[in-house]
């Protein structure tokens, strides 16, 4: 009797989980599939070959915890013995979607958002929320330094009696642009009518649509896109983990992860060998599944020894293994404490973690102890392919190479202080944008693309893009031409 009870859960936990057998769905999504297998094929046959479409919450609950990709405690008994599809993300929390209309009977909305992901992945969802990421859109828009400097990139320049001036960037332009990676505001404007294939139907007006970036404002008020890393609709974990998932917004040369990466060693292990790698395999066994390190398994997931020995953490906080925050300021400064950077505040009461001359605005971010413990948790990542020497020599040369491209930023703002200082460019004691005249600009390039570039370079090991291609070369070059336009304007 009890070999039978036995046979008869093994047999549901195999039909929950799919192989052959298919799980049962809702009526609702059902509902869906019938209509949208013509009207957006591509759609459903993603979602059809996604894991969602095979396994139930309660199946994937029941894995092993090393196994599980879920998180909940609790979830609602009404989706917890069927699969995750149209209807149960579409139509979960509508009461708080401003976004919700009525589609053919059934009440949905149209942008699924992280706390709609939170039903079934709650510890991910509050994870990504402790992320800068999350935050991108505030961030960026919220703090007058930066949003100065996409005013003065995306604005449309005329020229008229002899000068340029520049306009302001429309909404589109911006959504285009910096928006794009940093998200949007999504907002019901209203409805309009379409005609389509089963008649005339309703459909809410979306501002800041279409989005899927990493700190969107959604309908419900939440922050952020799981899609932008889970793409809709397989959500396939193979391809969080490859580099071109994250190369859509780390490229460059602002932000240039994926170029770095490309050129390093790293990266050649991947191009020639990642044919061979198990990508959907979770937890992810280092020498088994992988043999070189992509940005997922630095970031992001769960690692194991081939005897299953866990070597890091599964974790949706992309900067709880980064000790250093090394890319988009003027200076690399330990990482801050609050993924709302925009309450930071240096001594003179800009916007920034760092005074103008470096010092670092202590009080907002994380300290030498909390450095080490991140410091540890990447270097446990390195430490299971290579030995401690090889490690401790990486991170050092990166140390180094944040001291010197903070040197090298430094002297170019101290030329263009000199500038302002001696009338040759117009900047904050003026009242003017720091970021509109040919020195100001090449200011700019100095720390948003050269040191950047240089620290990627370092930190990843792609040495060459660090140089010549983007780095070392081009950091001295700059002060000398910032030099070169200071005693022009000195001149004149």
């Amino acid at each position: 009797m009890k070999q039978g009870v036995l046979t008869v859960l093994v047999v549901l936990l195999f039909w929950g989980m799919a192989g052959g057998a298919n799980p049962p769905m809702s009526e609702e999504t059902e509902a869906c599939l019938r209509c949208h297998r013509s009207v957006t094929p591509g759609i459903v046959a993603d979602w059809e070959r996604s894991r969602m479409a095979r396994v139930t919450p309660a199946a994937a609950r029941s894995m092993i915890s090393k196994k599980r990709r879920v998180s909940y405690d609790c979830i609602p008994n009404t989706i917890e013995r069927i699969v995750v599809g149209c209807a149960e993300c579409h139509s979960i929390s509508i009461g708080i979607h401003d976004d919700t209309f009525d589609h053919n009977g059934f009440p949905v909305h149209v942008v699924v958002t992280p706390d709609d992901c939170a039903v079934c992945h709650p510890v991910e969802a509050e994870q990504y929320g402790k992320n800068i990421m999350s935050h991108a859109y505030g961030n960026l828009q919220n703090n007058g330094v930066y949003r100065a400097l996409v005013d003065e990139t995306n604005a449309v320049q005329t020229f008229q009696h002899g000068k340029t001036t520049p306009g302001r960037p429309n909404e589109q332009t911006d959504a285009d642009a910096c928006l794009y990676c940093h998200g949007t505001v999504v907002q019901v404007q209203g409805a309009t009518t379409r005609p389509t294939a089963f008649g005339d139907m309703s459909f809410p007006v979306l501002s800041g649509w279409p989005n899927q970036g990493v700190g969107r404002i959604n309908p419900d008020g939440s922050k952020g896109s799981c899609a932008a890393c889970h793409t809709r609709h397989q959500f396939a974990i193979q391809m969080a983990r490859k580099p071109s998932t994250c190369s859509e917004c780390h490229k460059g040369p602002d932000v240039p992860a994926y170029k770095v990466y490309e050129v390093s060693k790293h990266g050649n292990v991947y191009g020639g060998l990642r044919d061979e790698w198990n990508f959907k395999a979770v937890p992810w066994t280092v020498g088994k599944d992988f043999s070189a390190p992509t940005c997922a398994a630095c970031h992001v997931s769960l690692l194991v020894s081939p005897d299953g020995e866990v070597i890091s953490e599964r974790t949706h906080q992309m900067n709880d293994r980064l000790s250093w925050r090394i890319f988009g300021l003027i200076y690399a400064h330990p990482h801050p404490k609050s993924p709302d950077t925009t309450i930071i505040k240096n001594r003179a009461g800009l916007p920034l973690p760092t005074e103008l001359t470096g010092e670092p605005s202590s009080e907002y971010l994380i300290d030498a102890a909390e450095q080490e413990a991140r410091r540890a948790n990447m270097k446990g990542v390195c430490l299971s392919c290579h030995g401690a020497n090889w490690v401790d020599g990486q991170f050092a040369r990166l140390e180094n190479t944040i001291h010197t491209t903070n040197d090298m930023t430094l002297t170019a703002t101290k030329i263009l202080l000199a500038a302002w200082d001696q009338g040759a460019a117009r900047g904050l004691a003026q009242k003017d944008s720091i970021f509109n005249e040919a020195l100001e600009k090449k200011w700019v390039e100095q720390w948003l693309f050269f040191a950047n570039s240089t620290r990627f370079a370092s930190a990843m090991m792609g040495a060459d893009y660090g140089s010549f291609d983007n780095g070392r070369w081009y950091l001295s070059k700059n002060i000398q031409e910032m030099m070169d336009l200071l005693e022009l304007k000195r001149k004149r």
